[in-house]
């Protein structure tokens, strides 16, 4: 079996051009999507009931989906609401579509969105 420890380990040293080749790599070979990956942890939460459908409803995703022309606005942005450093925040939006924050709720995910928008970002909330 692998050294999952060892795998995660390499994961998080991947630069951005890395990962990307990674999900080209997975999807071209195994045919598998990130977004793919997502689907499955939503449909089993959906089946657990009421109350998880309930919850699931009340809380959002943050979705940067492309930093805009202000690119270094939003990397502020994105370091001062989420606390990462310098590196972590341009690194995630060099990434997007990224999620800026999970599992918020409304009001905070409406307020980041509007906080990242007005730094010229383009945002979704799931």
């Amino acid at each position: 079996m692998a050294d999952i420890k060892a795998i995660g380990d390499q994961l998080v040293e991947l630069t951005v051009k890395e990962v990307n080749e990674l999900a080209d790599y997975l999807k071209e070979t195994h045919g598998i999507e990130p977004a793919a990956m997502a689907a499955p942890a939503a449909a089993a939460g959906g089946a657990g009931g009421g109350e998880d459908a309930a919850e699931a409803k009340s809380t959002f995703d943050v979705i940067l989906t492309s930093a805009g022309a202000a690119k270094l606005q939003v990397v502020k942005a994105v370091k001062e609401l989420t606390g990462l450093g310098l590196k972590e925040a341009k690194e995630l939006v060099d990434g997007a579509p990224k999620a800026v924050k999970e599992g918020v709720a409304k009001d905070e995910a409406e307020a980041l969105k509007k906080q990242l928008e007005e730094a010229g970002a383009e945002v979704e909330l799931k």
